[in-house]
């Protein structure tokens, strides 16, 4: 870690005594790190606007108090511009094995349904509306106009992201977590915790679905078996045909993010093979959907 950071952890005026400060792994948008007290343990997250990834953490900040008085997510105890600190939940990340199990679908897809029907009777100001199709067109003119690498495929990545989003109505409208990421999700023992709020907004609840599904590699039984427990009753092959849309798009969006990143992110990641993965696996889930 820089000194930088360093001293503008220690600076904050919510430490009791000395502390300790220790990087975590696993954040592919901020910089994420442990502090430790006499008393208590908290997370500081660093991280400014990242205006090209439609990031805003004045939105970050509302939707972490509003999950937190929802009983889903940690306090938040301190915040400054590009600074977020939060209580320290002694849990582990899933992995998308975990993710993928059984028992575990049962846990998580109830805290996904408290997440879009709990989480708008708390959420105070000015609120998100994150609409996947309109990101992707808007990485889609940043990538050109930055030259990527990747322009001789945004043509045909457009015009596939167009027929995703006509297939995929009609829309309901929740409040999304959008980033559905095995890491988001924490087990303490005793439930789960849903964590980082960086593109929480109003959305369709498909999106989320359709990205849990997407980014832990849930079988076809497991996603069925998920869009019933959310929904409560059995799906019929128009739900199914919708939800495949917006599966398509979640893998879509985590791409052409890939790509964006690639150009924009300072952070240690591999973002090219990232893209090449996820680019991979949307040409497999659009193959799934145009045959079906």
């Amino acid at each position: 870690m820089s000194a930088s950071p360093d001293r503008e952890i220690r600076a904050l005026p919510l430490w009791d005594g000395e502390i300790t400060v220790r990087p975590l792994s696993g954040g592919i948008t901020n910089r994420n790190y442990l502090v430790e007290d006499r008393s208590r343990r908290a997370v500081v997250r660093l991280g400014a606007d990242i205006p090209v990834h439609h990031i805003r953490r004045d939105n970050e900040l509302a939707a972490s108090r509003a999950a937190h008085a929802a009983g889903l997510s940690p306090r938040v105890l301190h915040h400054q511009p590009g600074l977020l600190v939060l209580d320290y939940i002694d849990a582990h990340a899933l992995t998308p094995k975990e993710v993928r199990a059984p028992s575990m679908l049962e846990r998580i897809v109830p805290l996904i349904r408290s997440c879009h029907r709990e989480i708008p009777k708390h959420f105070r100001g000015a609120a998100a509306v994150f609409w996947v199709f309109h990101v992707v067109r808007d990485y889609a003119g940043e990538l050109a106009d930055r030259q990527s690498r990747h322009r001789p495929l945004l043509a045909e990545l457009m015009d596939k992201a167009d027929r995703l989003e006509k297939a995929a109505g009609p829309f309901e409208i929740v409040f999304g977590h959008n980033d559905l990421l095995a890491a988001n999700l924490l087990d303490d023992g005793n439930r789960l915790w849903l964590i980082d709020w960086d593109y929480a907004g109003f959305n369709t609840p498909l999106f989320d679905l359709g990205g849990l599904a997407s980014n832990n590699e849930l079988s076809p039984a497991d996603e069925r078996r998920m869009l019933e427990l959310y929904y409560e009753r059995p799906v019929s092959d128009e739900l199914i045909r919708r939800y495949e849309a917006m599966k398509c798009a979640s893998l879509l969006r985590e791409t052409m993010w890939s790509m964006i990143s690639e150009i924009h992110s300072t952070l240690d990641f591999d973002y090219a093979a990232y893209t090449a993965e996820n680019l991979q696996r949307f040409e497999r889930a659009y193959d799934t959907f145009s045959h079906m």
